[in-house]
């Protein structure tokens, strides 16, 4: 049997790792759908969309990003969600809003100094977790990803594809798909914000003896120049609203119209 643990949407305590376990989920789950992120405290995340915003601003757009991914990754059938989050949802805009959205999901603490052992680590439990099921990763630099594209993938691990990644266009990647989520340890020694991360990473895995399979490519947003551009693909969601709003405030420009 298939044993899953739903936590609560607030991380342990370091000093209490298994602080939040509700309950346990019985058998004939699917691929785990494993979201990274960093609850968005002013400050601490998407830094490089300020200026033209503030941080508070930056922050809010992290927040709308983080739940229209949510929402993609609750609209995956047969999936079980799990977010590796860190940091407070207390001290986050729309904190409630994304613990609200979180519910049913199972929830447990990054691990690490490096964003590579943070990776790795939330791979490790997630193995421990639900043993014998792959893992599909994901964060939340691609909020126009839409649902379908992550049922694809998650189709193609449960059917025994042993590595998927998905390339963006800055070199990095959006999606990593492990059928063993013990082979991310290949990763440790990889960096995650080079201009060719993206190389490095499939170079890794491949190097580890796995055949590593191609997801779409897709854009990720680092700038306010990629908000605006991907916001503009998916006008009704909630990170296009909050990038609007900006554009309205005059903080970013508004495009000429062709």
């Amino acid at each position: 049997m298939t044993q899953s643990h739903r936590m609560d949407v607030t991380p342990p305590r370091p000093d209490d790792p298994g602080a939040g376990v509700e309950a346990s989920a019985g058998p004939g789950a699917g691929p785990v759908l494993l979201l990274l992120a960093r609850a968005p405290v002013p400050g601490a995340v998407q830094t490089r969309l300020s200026p033209p915003a503030t941080a508070e601003q930056a922050a809010g757009i992290a927040a709308a990003a983080l739940l229209d991914t949510v929402d993609a990754v609750a609209a995956t059938p047969g999936v079980v969600p799990v977010i590796a989050l860190a940091g407070d949802l207390a001290d986050a805009p729309r904190g409630e809003e994304i613990r609200r959205a979180l519910a049913g999901w199972t929830v447990t603490q990054q691990r690490g100094s490096t964003p590579a052992e943070r990776l790795v680590g939330a791979y490790a439990e997630v193995g421990a977790c639900f043993p014998g099921q792959p893992v599909l990763q994901i964060g939340t630099d691609t909020p126009h990803l839409h649902w379908s594209l992550l049922d694809a993938a998650a189709r193609r691990l449960d059917a025994g594809a042993a590595a998927l990644l998905g390339a963006t266009l800055d070199g990095g990647w959006w999606a990593l798909g492990l059928r063993n989520p013990a082979d991310a340890r290949a990763l440790l020694t990889v960096p995650t914000t080079a201009p060719d991360t993206g190389a490095r990473t499939r170079r890794a895995l491949r190097a580890h003896g796995l055949r590593v399979d191609s997801l779409p490519l897709m854009s990720a947003v680092d700038t306010m120049t990629d908000a605006v551009t991907v916001a503009a693909t998916v006008p009704g969601g909630r990170f296009a609203a909050a990038v609007f709003d900006l554009r309205e405030s005059w903080l970013v420009p508004a495009q000429e119209e062709p």
